[in-house]
């Protein structure tokens, strides 16, 4: 039997589907029961906009009378309808894909940003994370969440009278948040156990609802556990190594304890960063215990099922751990899996045989994945390079990193004013359906007063919401000012708004518009051509730098002759930024390239018309254009700290001179009608050229369609007849292994036809069978845009007086030299990702020899077309 859904009280015959309604996170972007929540208590809807707690927190009396008022009845039946008739609907997915292999995706991350009411996320990891799973909903993919519920989670940040970040963490009573305990067959709470260093640990299991798509989530605070586990599910990225490392346990292993005690259908599980990379284990673990196979032979089996998306721009941003410190927790667990613990220390390490190489988990999650991706073209870029010395001799390009660009959940952050606006043009249904049928030309039919009027009342709503937030701000320092008059005078409605809110990490350059203070304040307070600019962020507790520059911001919107145009808002979370990205005008970002890996707080904007001024970084380096907003800097990187600092200080001058001379001359230019025609054309491009490319409904059409489906059909091949591919490929593997010492290529001879060359090479395989192994000619991409030559040659004749070896041969059709062409042989199987699961290589080592080859063989050439 489940628990209640509101185990706080018991609701009145014909209101117990409040509870439904108030435990569904659906609220948080489907605002259909507004209206109903707001009946409730009005005061308390105007304080929290949070359905959970306005149902916690009314009277008795109240909802007696709403249980005998017919007119709220008939609303509540119908908030219900519209309900199951979205949960029932087959969502995009159910309709374009009813025989997909794809049964179930578990999605593992360490934190969820869904909204304020559940408060587990740090920063744009959770909130990629929360838009996933709505937009998973939406779309009906059939997901589950897995992460953990902190006691604690992220710090709420307040700024004292000398403008210096304070921290302080609030408890997350899970009597006041909407999740319920999940019970299990015996009718007791759910719970997974682990066996950590000389005891047993118990997580109990919680459950939230997001639509049609389920979170489980792992609580420590069990008191059954000793008091110190008790705190393993704290805080969010609190406590030192160890901690950090037992959740991460926590996460993969229990987590996919979890899944099997659920006794749900999973075929694809996803990583969400390399935090979880231990499921892979313990999936490969239970698949040993289900089949009888070794660990070898079930990672072969289950590692296809498995996708990795990195977030991560640099090698030092991973999560590494000492090798001690591994060995104490993996010991027992190794014995387990039936291998030695540093076979399983290995899998994390670029040198399997460094045993003081510390254990990366991105490294696991790479060797344990058969697919891995960054979130952007440029971070794919990044990441290969990042994971390149796990594979010793491949080209870049080659290295089995792809690229899904992030997307944001488009309801989660439309103004009401943008989505009646885009209601009108594109129907209700728009972002629950593949964005292909999107027609955004519709766009063109809106006329520019009403983009201006729809601009108009969103910047109206932020000022009102950004001095309703710095009046209680200002009350909590208690000078003895009326902070409500205070706050009035600051920010106008009718200025041209820039909005600057993010994570304060150096990388990003949060203090880049202070480089110059002086000019800075001239641009804000021109008479004639006024800015404002709403700045907010929090920064790492233990990031020194990053507090300095919370504190420059402070000074400055403090200064008398800025403090009408400049405000720092504390607090940065998901709620300040909805209001943020519906109301602002410019979104500035100004990182430092490459080190956005995405960055989709610029992409919020788009469905609201905002427009962006951006480094070329992350998604903006593939998504600008002129005609759709404004770049920073030449594409290059820079490297040391006198390079960074000179190419600061040329961001800088470049950020204020675009600014000075093109964007606010822009805005304010207009006709006889007081429209600025030029600048309405611009916002026009950018939603409807923008908006749709970068959503979640255009992400997660590609995580199915290029990750999720292959994953899903190669896990049921490798699994079928209780694995027998899988060890098929473990023996291919290990032969391969054996005898790659003995592959070596002899001298390459070619010659020149009309069309091209003719290429010629034997190659020696020793003990390594002819069809385990592909024999290609490959040739560096001509440009950088571009992709390498690589084709298959054609095994033409045996060696004579040579042990199982071959000539290999093939004809191009091409106007590069041939000094340009070398060879190589790779490990093949074509059932195996090569190099995600094999990065074994030969390449030729000496020169081409341009001469004759024999006519037989050179009639017998094939043209090289098809990529390797």
């Amino acid at each position: 039997m489940e628990p209640s859904l509101f185990p706080l009280r018991e609701l009145p015959p014909g209101l117990e589907d409040l509870a439904l309604l108030a435990t569904d996170l659906r609220w948080t972007w489907s605002h259909g029961g507004d209206a109903l929540w707001e009946t409730l208590d009005p005061q308390a809807w105007k304080l929290t906009e949070n359905p959970y707690v306005v149902l916690q927190n009314i009277s008795r009396e109240r909802l007696q009378a709403l249980a005998e008022d017919s007119e709220f009845q008939l609303r509540l039946r119908r908030l219900i309808s519209a309900r199951n008739a979205y949960c029932e609907q087959p969502g995009w997915v159910g309709e374009t894909y009813p025989e997909s292999p794809v049964r179930g995706i578990a999605y593992f991350s360490m934190e969820f940003g869904l909204g304020e009411a559940l408060p587990l996320y740090a920063g744009g990891l959770g909130v990629l994370a929360g838009d996933y799973l709505k937009a998973a909903s939406d779309l009906g993919l059939p997901l589950v969440g897995v992460g953990l519920l902190y006691q604690e989670g992220y710090f709420r940040q307040t700024v004292d009278t000398d403008g210096w970040q304070r921290e302080t963490y609030h408890y997350n009573d899970p009597t006041s948040i909407p999740v319920r305990p999940v019970s299990g067959r015996d009718g007791a709470w759910m719970h997974v156990d682990i066996r950590l260093p000389c005891r047993d640990v118990r997580f109990r299991i919680w459950q939230a609802q997001v639509g049609r798509v389920s979170l489980y989530l792992l609580d420590s605070n069990d008191p059954l556990n000793q008091p110190g586990d008790r705190g393993i599910t704290s805080k969010l990225y609190g406590g030192g190594q160890e901690q950090r490392l037992v959740q991460e346990i926590a996460l993969g292993i229990c987590g996919w304890r979890l899944i099997d005690a659920l006794g749900l259908e999973v075929d694809t599980c996803h990583l969400n960063e390399g935090h979880a990379a231990f499921a892979t284990i313990e999936r490969t673990r239970r698949y040993m215990e289900k089949t009888g196979l070794d660990f070898w032979e079930a990672l072969w089996a289950t590692r296809i099922g498995n996708v990795f998306t990195t977030h991560t721009p640099v090698a030092a941003g991973f999560d590494r751990y000492d090798t001690d410190l591994l060995l104490r927790y993996s010991r027992e667990y190794a014995e387990s899996l039936g291998v030695e613990p540093a076979a399983l220390g290995a899998l994390g390490r670029k040198d399997p045989d460094d045993h003081d190489e510390p254990f990366n988990m991105a490294y696991l999650a790479m060797r344990t994945c058969g697919r891995s991706n960054g979130v952007s073209r440029l971070h794919g870029e990044v990441s290969r390079r990042i994971f390149a010395d796990l594979y010793p001799r491949w080209p870049r390009a080659q290295v089995p990193v792809t690229h899904i660009t992030n997307g944001i959940h488009v309801p989660s952050w439309d103004s009401p004013w943008a989505d009646a606006e885009w209601t009108q043009m594109a129907g209700k249904e728009r972002w629950r359906s593949d964005i292909a049928g999107l027609d955004t030309s519709v766009l063109e039919n809106v006329s520019d007063a009403a983009l201006w009027v729809v601009n108009g009342r969103e910047r109206a709503d932020l000022v009102d919401y950004a001095r309703t937030r710095l009046a209680r701000q200002l009350a909590q320092h208690d000078s003895g000012e009326d902070f409500s008059v205070v706050s009035a005078q600051i920010l106008d409605p009718n200025v041209l708004t820039l909005g600057f809110a993010r994570r304060f990490a150096a990388y990003k350059r949060p203090d880049l518009l202070l480089h110059d203070i002086e000019r800075f304040t001239r641009l804000l307070t021109n008479p004639e051509r006024p800015v404002q600019i709403i700045v907010a962020g929090k920064a790492h507790p233990a990031d020194e730098a990053g507090k300095r520059a919370i504190q420059r911001w402070l000074q400055f919107v403090q200064r008398p002759a800025v403090r009408a145009h400049a405000v720092f808002l504390e607090d940065y979370d998901i709620a300040l930024a909805q209001q943020l990205v519906q109301g602002v005008d410019v979104w500035i970002n100004t990182p430092r390239r490459p080190w956005e890996a995405c960055g989709t707080s610029g992409m919020k904007v788009l469905v609201n018309g905002g427009l962006n001024v951006s480094s070329l970084d992350g998604w903006w380096a593939e998504a600008y254009s002129p005609e759709v907003g404004w770049a920073l800097g030449d594409g290059s990187e820079h490297d040391g700290p006198d390079d960074r600092r000179r190419a600061d200080a040329a961001d800088a001058e470049r950020l204020y001179e675009l600014l000075e001379q093109e964007v606010v001359p822009l805005f304010y230019e207009r006709d006889s009608g007081g429209v600025p025609r030029r600048w309405i054309q611009r916002m026009r491009t950018s939603m409807s050229s923008l908006t749709p490319q970068y959503s979640t409904n255009r992400m997660v059409r590609e995580y199915m369609e290029n990750l999720y489906m292959p994953a899903a059909a190669g896990l049921a091949a490798r699994t079928r007849e209780r694995g027998k591919l899988a060890r098929e490929l473990r023996r291919w593997s290990r032969q391969l292994e054996r005898h790659w010492h003995e592959v070596h290529i002899g001298d390459v001879y070619t010659r020149q036809t009309p069309d091209g060359w003719i290429f010629q090479v034997p190659v020696y395989l020793g003990g390594v069978a002819p069809d385990a192994v592909d024999v290609q000619l490959f040739a560096d991409a001509p440009a950088p845009a571009q992709q390498p030559f690589c084709v298959s040659m054609q095994n033409r004749a045996n060696i004579e007086g040579a042990l199982n070896s071959y000539l290999y041969t093939l004809a191009v059709e091409t106007r590069r030299p041939a000094v340009d062409f070398t060879s190589r042989v790779v490990a093949y199987h074509a059932a195996a990702q090569v190099p995600a699961e094999s990065a074994l290589i030969v390449w030729h080592s000496g020169e081409v020899n341009i001469q004759s080859i024999q006519t037989e063989t050179s009639e017998d050439a094939t043209v090289g077309s098809e990529p390797c």
